[in-house]
């Protein structure tokens, strides 16, 4: 009996063995697999936002020969748009993004008081253009953030907290600007 008892010992002991690793190895790839669709959210983002910085060039050159006296807000906006495309992570290029749309907004209220500009059918295309991407820029920084909720919420929670030491959390794009929160006003 004595050895039958040890060999039944041993098996459970192998099979709760083999039972752990196959648990570690589940938590850790669905870890992986978290971080890779947050990474994906953020390379959604940042193709979007490579289409909005190459659009502001052709928009500010275009504007050129009709704001020639406007050369402060146009070297603001590049200004904006070259920071914007140094900007590194979710963090850094919400700031970043924050400033060139600010740029962008005193731009294009300038360019209201442009008629020709406004009736240029070349300015009109880029302005559409880049308005689309903004949706685009949108609608991919919420699937980012919803993917890299996702990641911290599994990476934090028990018990892939206990296997979580080599997955870095994952920032948030969130408004930096506080003039972005506000709430547009409409008058009648």
């Amino acid at each position: 009996m004595g050895e039958g008892f040890l060999l039944l010992f041993v098996l459970i002991a192998m099979g709760a063995l083999a039972l752990a690793v196959i648990w570690f190895i589940a938590i850790y790839n669905g870890l992986v697999r978290a971080r890779n669709e947050k990474d994906n959210g953020w390379s959604q983002i940042d193709v979007q936002l490579k289409r909005r910085h190459d659009l502001i060039p052709n928009l500010v050159e275009t504007a050129k020969g009709y704001m020639k006296h406007e050369r402060e807000t146009l070297e603001a906006v590049i200004q904006a748009r070259n920071a914007a495309l140094a900007a590194r992570g979710p963090a850094a290029a919400g700031r970043a993004e924050g400033a060139l749309g600010a740029a962008m907004t005193g731009f294009f209220g300038l360019a209201e008081s442009y008629p020709e500009l406004k009736a240029n059918t070349n300015f009109l295309s880029l302005q559409e253009e880049l308005s689309s991407t903004e949706n685009k820029i949108g609608f991919a920084r919420q699937a980012y953030n919803d993917s890299a909720t996702r990641y911290n919420n599994r990476r934090e929670t028990f018990p892939a907290n206990l296997v979580s030491g080599g997955f870095a959390k994952a920032e948030l794009f969130e408004i930096e600007v506080a003039g972005e929160r506000e709430v547009p006003q409409v008058q009648f």
